[in-house]
């Protein structure tokens, strides 16, 4: 019995396909207009917090990554963004880590200029100021990363509080109109600065903060401290900004207050920015 030879064709591997395809994306584009941003968003992926504590806390984010795309290019390679993030999958996502991605998202893309946003919600378990029972607050958290000749890092975090209209409280016979508020704040900072400290930035500009669970002694202290703190809305942004600028950490920030009015159908808004690397 004899062996017949068969003849094999040699079929190109996933990894060798991609040589023989034209890259559309990095062709030449006659129009000659750069793009600032362009990339992917609404990535949805696993994160892991440090805690002043010492623990832990995991949460989902939502990560948008973008590069600088110069006039010359087409367009540019839209998987490189997740199989960057995915290089880094044996080791969680952690804040420390975020400028060691961008970099290397703006390696892998050939790009002058790399940019990663994460944002997700960060849970603080809170106290009642009178009961002390506790409850969950959640707050939102927004990590901003930048790399290009250097990086730059920047955190933002907003929170809800009470604000109570000092206007209102002066002309009423009894009572005054308030309502909830959410105050933002963007820093730049130096060190080591934990969100749990810009939540306290934050709620003791207000009237007054929130709590997720008040029992009737809480309520009754919480509408009271309120009721002897009245604040506009320029009131939360200014003392918001006295409380960054005597915080050495920090360097530079961008805060703004809305308040979602309960006696108009329309919001007070107030907003700033300082730096203090230029004072």
């Amino acid at each position: 019995m004899h062996a017949t030879k068969e003849t094999t064709t040699s079929t190109p591997s996933p990894t060798d396909a991609p040589s023989t395809m034209p890259d559309v994306q990095a062709s030449s584009d006659a129009r000659q207009v750069a793009i600032d941003k362009v990339g992917v968003k609404e990535v949805v992926y696993p994160m892991i917090l440090r805690t002043p504590d010492g623990g832990e806390q995991a949460t989902i984010a939502t990560i948008n990554m973008f590069v600088a795309l110069p006039h010359t290019q087409k367009g540019t390679h839209m998987s490189r963004f997740l199989e960057v993030l995915n290089d880094h999958a044996g080791k969680p996502v952690t804040p420390d880590r975020i400028p060691e991605i961008t970099r290397a998202i703006k390696e892998r893309l050939e790009a002058k200029e790399a940019h990663f946003e994460a944002s997700f919600t960060y849970f603080i378990n809170k106290a009642a100021p009178v009961t002390g029972q506790k409850g969950l607050m959640n707050y939102e958290v927004t990590f901003e990363c930048t790399a290009n000749c250097k990086e730059d890092f920047v955190v933002r975090v907003s929170a809800p509080a009470t604000s109570l209209c000092p206007c209102s409280k002066e002309i009423s016979e009894y009572g005054a109109h308030n309502q909830r508020c959410r105050i933002e704040a963007a820093v730049r900072f130096k060190g080591n600065l934990w969100i749990e400290d810009l939540v306290t930035h934050l709620e003791s500009a207000a009237s007054y903060p929130v709590w997720a669970v008040l029992k009737r002694p809480d309520e009754k202290h919480v509408t009271e401290k309120a009721f002897d703190n009245p604040k506009f809305v320029e009131d939360i942004v200014r003392d918001l900004a006295l409380r960054l600028e005597d915080d050495d950490r920090i360097t530079w920030f961008s805060i703004n207050s809305e308040n979602f009015e309960s006696i108009h159908s329309h919001n007070a808004y107030a907003q700033l920015t300082r730096d203090k690397r230029e004072q």
